[in-house]
C-alpha cells in the first residue's frame, strides 16, 4: 500500500447530514491515506453511500469539516470532483452502443484531448480490446462492470468511489475486479467501496461499519474483530436451528447463527458462554469446538444492536 509519506487522501470530521427528520450521518469522523483501499459496511439505508459522498464534496454537509485529496470539501468541491471517478450501483451506459463507443462518449463529456489515445489506454488496461466491437447489451455482469470501471478511470482520477460495484457479478468476476482494485491502489489510487459481501470486507486494507448514519467501528478487519470483544464457539451437528432458538435466550449468549452445517454462537462474557453451550448441548450428538470469531460474526451482531434512524417513533424497526 503506498501512503505517500502518510499523507491522507481523505480527513474528515464530525460530518453530520439530514434529510427532512432524519440525521443519516451522525458526527462522522474519518481519515483514509492515499493508495488505500478503503471499506463500507452498514446495513441498507444505512448512510454509508451519503457518508462517501459527503466525503468527496458530492453532497455538502449541514456541519462538520474536513479534506478530500487536499482540497476543503465545501469550498473546493469542484476541484475534488474533476478528481474522482464515481461507478454506481446501477450500470448506467449505453446497451445500444460498443464498448469502444461508450468509452470515446464519456471521454467527449470529459472534454479530453487525445481521446482515441485514452480510450485505447482503457481498453488495453481493463482487458476489453477484444471486446471493443461488441455491443454493451449484450455483456454479461462481470464484462459491464469492467466497462462501467474503464469508463470511471478515464480522466485518470485519484481516488474511486464504488457503491457496491460488484452486486449481481459473478464469483470469478468480482475476484478479477478486485484484483484489479489492489493494481490501481498500489499506484497510490485511493479506493472509497461499499460492500456487504465479507470476503471483499476482508480485502480491505481498513473498514468502516456505517449503522444508520452513527459510525460504530473503524480499522483492519482484524481491529473491528478485536473491538467488539466476542469470544465465538461453533457446534456441529443436528437439529441446530432448534438449538439456535434455545441457546438465545440463555444468559451468557448474545447472538446464534447458522453458518451452513454449523451453529456459531457468540458472547461477551466467555466463561458463561462456554458454561452455558456446554448445558444446552449436553447428551446431544453434536460436536462443539471455540472457533476465532470471524467478520461475519462481528458484522450480523452489530447489525442486530443497532437502531433504524427511518424507523417511525414508538413503532419496531
Amino acid at each position: 500500500m503506498n501512503t505517500q509519506n502518510g499523507t491522507l487522501a481523505i480527513d474528515v470530521h464530525n460530518l453530520n447530514k439530514h434529510f427532512g427528520d432524519r440525521h443519516v450521518v451522525n458526527d462522522v469522523t474519518l481519515q483514509v491515506a492515499r493508495g488505500e483501499i478503503f471499506g463500507f459496511l452498514g446495513p441498507n439505508g444505512s448512510g454509508k453511500t451519503t457518508s462517501i459522498r459527503l466525503m468527496c464534496g458530492l453532497l455538502t454537509p449541514d456541519s462538520g469539516s474536513g479534506t478530500c485529496l487536499g482540497y476543503d470539501i465545501v469550498r473546493e468541491s469542484a476541484q475534488i470532483k474533476r478528481n474522482v471517478g464515481y461507478m454506481t450501483q446501477r450500470f448506467s451506459y449505453w446497451d445500444d452502443m460498443t464498448i469502444r463507443e461508450n468509452l470515446d462518449f464519456v471521454a467527449r463529456i470529459y472534454q479530453m484531448k487525445n481521446r482515441k489515445e485514452k480510450v485505447d489506454r482503457a481498453l488495453e488496461t481493463l482487458g476489453l480490446q477484444t471486446r471493443a466491437g461488441q455491443m454493451t447489451g449484450a455483456l454479461s455482469g462481470g464484462w459491464k462492470q469492467r466497462l462501467a470501471l474503464a469508463a470511471c478511470m478515464l480522466h485518470e482520477p485519484r481516488l474511486l468511489l464504488l457503491d457496491e460495484p460488484t452486486a449481481g457479478v459473478d464469483p470469478t468476476a468480482r475476484r478479477d475486479f478486485w484484483e484489479e482494485l489492489h493494481r490501481l491502489a498500489a499506484q497510490g489510487i485511493s479506493v472509497l467501496v461499499s460492500t456487504h459481501y465479507m470476503d471483499e470486507a476482508e480485502r480491505c486494507h481498513k473498514l468502516a461499519y456505517i449503522a444508520y448514519g452513527k459510525l460504530l467501528a473503524q480499522g483492519t478487519a482484524q481491529q473491528v474483530i478485536e473491538s467488539q470483544a466476542l469470544a465465538t464457539w461453533a457446534i456441529h451437528g443436528e437439529r441446530l436451528t432448534e438449538l439456535s432458538e434455545r441457546l438465545r435466550n440463555t444468559p451468557g449468549v448474545d447472538q446464534t447463527v447458522v453458518f451452513g452445517s454449523a451453529l456459531h454462537a457468540s458472547g461477551h462474557d466467555h466463561a458463561a458462554l462456554e458454561k452455558a453451550i456446554r448445558q444446552a448441548t449436553s447428551g446431544m450428538s453434536v460436536h462443539i469446538e471455540p472457533i476465532d470469531t470471524g467478520l461475519e460474526d462481528v458484522f450480523i451482531y452489530m447489525m442486530s444492536r443497532s437502531t433504524d434512524n427511518y424507523a417511525q417513533p414508538g413503532k419496531p424497526s
